[in-house]
């Protein structure tokens, strides 16, 4: 993979700057801009993958097509956490039943303490195993389309089995990528967010389609 033109590749398109500024600025549409810029992600990924990187799509080019996909692409997300989100509300409900049933106010700080740190570990790993799957999820239904790619979990757990090391450095690689562009944002007054994640956003793309050209190659040999 190359991951120095993760970050360089959508200066290719010559009108890059257009792009990055609508997508900031659709982003300022609650809820809907996200998911329309999910769409169009998934349009930015499924180039990738076919190795058109540039030029990028057309930010404003069919507007229902891009919104449909980021739907099903925030559903699918949805129900891949779905497990995280039960812990967590699992922890607050065990939290507040103890703190009802348990008289002594030591007993129920350090009961409620290990139930939550153990949830809580329980939440964490599992976070992070799902995290690992998503570049496989988000590309299996970029590629085809097809709500239901998303969840064969044999084929993802294959890719993800022979491409682990990879995919631990496509998932650090954009976690540094968030955080270089929450502080460069914060440096323009808070409103360079808006296009610094939207760029971040095309990174992580671009991370993810490289990881899953690699491991369909990995998978034919």
């Amino acid at each position: 993979m190359d991951l120095a033109r993760s970050f360089s590749y959508v200066t290719e398109d010559q009108e890059w700057w257009k792009k990055i500024l609508l997508g900031g600025v659709i982003s300022l549409i609650p809820v809907v801009g996200q998911i329309y810029l999910m769409g169009y992600a998934l349009e930015a990924l499924k180039n990738v993958i076919a190795g058109r990187e540039v030029p990028l799509p057309e930010v404003t080019e069919d507007f229902g097509g891009k919104l449909l996909k980021g739907l099903l692409l925030s559903v699918i997300v949805f129900i891949y956490f779905l497990p995280v989100t039960v812990i967590g509300a699992g922890s607050g409900i065990g939290s507040a039943l103890i703190t009802n049933v348990v008289d002594d106010p030591d007993a129920v700080n350090a009961i409620v303490s290990i139930w939550s740190g153990c949830l809580g570990c329980i939440s964490l790993i599992l976070g992070i195993a799902i995290g690992l799957l998503m570049p496989f999820v988000w590309s299996r239904y970029a590629e085809t389309e097809q709500f239901e790619e998303a969840f064969k979990l044999g084929e993802i757990f294959q890719m993800l089995k022979s491409n682990l090391g990879s995919t631990f450095v496509v998932l650090i690689v954009n976690s540094v990528a968030g955080l270089l562009a929450f502080f460069v944002g914060l440096i323009f007054c808070v409103i360079g967010l808006l296009f610094t994640m939207f760029y971040v956003q095309l990174v992580t793309v671009f991370l993810y389609g490289a990881l899953y050209r690699q491991a369909k190659a990995t998978a034919l040999g």
